[in-house]
């Protein structure tokens, strides 16, 4: 399994990996992953993980360079996750021969970094793909309050990854998340599991669909059986590929 060209190098104490296509096409995918992923020296969640890595050599296969973060694990969109992507994009595009203008795929939480960096960078990404993304953070909050010991948990690592004590969480992340604020053009399509996923897509994937179509901002939202998760990279591609146009 282990056949890769790989790199790993840290960023801020932070473990970090390049995948290196054997016939690069010159573009670059950025993957941001959600709650359990993890990069450290030697190995990652889409080297561990079959499906995920299956992904990984699919995309390879296409010439794709791949290259995500260990990212503070559970960093919940904070600033200090998005700051450290701009970091490790820097630090890619100076050592592989690839275009400016990367693709993105975030799941379940890795997308509230992802909607950041999409403000901020805009010019540089060349489409964004979510896989039952986690976008509003406010919503989330509130369905698991119902939940005391999930919350309790939750609160915790927000106050972890904000910098700041547990008693401010509410008012100064929950309160002044506003996913209306979002306004970037850079193209956005979802694949969203309808089953057996912690953020759905009624209250994530719908809302942020809405906000985009009243805007006429690109957005398009597929729903699929969670089964089927590790079986649309063929769809993925296809879907970057429209964008690949070098500017």
């Amino acid at each position: 399994m282990m056949n890769l060209d790989q790199r790993f190098y840290k960023i801020n104490d932070q473990w970090n990996i390049v995948h290196i296509p054997e016939r690069p096409n010159g573009f670059a995918i950025l993957i941001v992953g959600d709650l359990n992923h993890y990069v450290d020296e030697s190995t990652s969640l889409w080297i561990q993980n079959p499906d995920r890595f299956q992904m990984i050599e699919d995309f390879r296969a296409e010439g794709y360079t791949i290259f995500y973060s260990n990212l503070y694990g559970r960093h919940w969109g904070c600033p200090d996750a998005v700051n450290l992507l701009k970091q490790l994009y820097q630090i890619v595009i100076r050592n592989e021969i690839i275009n400016e203008k990367i693709h993105v795929i975030a799941e379940g939480m890795g997308a509230l970094a992802v909607l950041r960096l999409m403000e901020d960078m805009e010019p540089f990404l060349r489409s964004v793909s979510m896989l039952s993304p986690c976008i509003d953070l406010k919503g989330f909050y509130k369905t698991e309050k119902s939940n005391k010991l999930f919350l309790k948990r939750f609160i915790m690592e927000l106050a972890d990854a904000y910098r700041i004590g547990e008693n401010s969480v509410e008012k100064k992340i929950i309160q002044e998340f506003d996913m209306t604020g979002l306004t970037s053009k850079v193209p956005v399509k979802i694949w969203h599991s309808t089953n057996r996923v912690l953020f759905a897509a009624i209250d994530h994937s719908r809302k942020y669909e809405k906000i985009r179509k009243q805007r006429g901002i690109p957005i398009e939202l597929s729903l699929h059986l969670f089964e089927k998760r590790f079986h649309i990279t063929t769809n993925i591609i296809s879907y970057m590929k429209k964008y690949e146009q070098v500017l």
